[in-house]
């Protein structure tokens, strides 16, 4: 199966994202990616999906029949712009520390925490650029990670109308 990107403008209420989300559990469909957050219309939220599915047309039917749901949109990886927020604790001892200070300030990464035998980083970006900086960070030892659910939005230029 291949992954989609979906974003989905949706009424700020209670219970809409329990909706959504048990739409994709119900018909066995795994979500990779899940982030929400208000839109620059009040009273509406963005809920941006990044799910498995073979055939999203039946699926955003599905969604759009959802009470509280405005629109549906899959965004195309090439015509939008995709960032993610991850948090990596990198082992390191002094003897490496610059290397891996190093290392890590080449993909932009921000030093947020220093331990006796760590560094933890804070990453922003695509989620191709996040994939690149651990495969150079971890040969030193990922000691812990966690990350954002994905955001997306259409990039500018692709003719489409100015909407929530």
């Amino acid at each position: 199966m291949s992954q989609h990107t979906l974003s989905v403008i949706v009424e700020d209420q209670p219970g809409v994202l329990a909706r959504v989300s048990a739409m994709f559990s119900n018909r066995g469909f795994n979500i990779h990616s899940l982030a929400v957050g208000p839109t620059h219309v009040e009273g509406r939220s963005r809920i941006t999906l990044v799910v498995d599915a073979p055939e999203m047309e039946q699926l955003k039917k599905q969604l759009h029949k959802l009470v509280n749901v405005i629109k549906v949109t899959e965004l195309d990886q090439v015509e939008s712009l995709e960032s993610e927020v991850m948090i990596a604790r990198i082992a390191c001892d002094p003897v490496n520390r610059g290397e891996v200070g190093d290392t890590a300030a080449l993909f932009g990464a921000r030093m947020i925490d220093m331990g006796p035998d760590s560094l933890t980083f804070e990453i922003s970006g695509a989620p191709d650029h996040l994939a690149r900086f651990l495969e150079n960070i971890r040969p030193y030892g990922i000691v812990d990670l966690v990350k954002s659910g994905r955001v997306a939005m259409r990039m500018v230029g692709d003719n489409s109308k100015v909407s929530a």
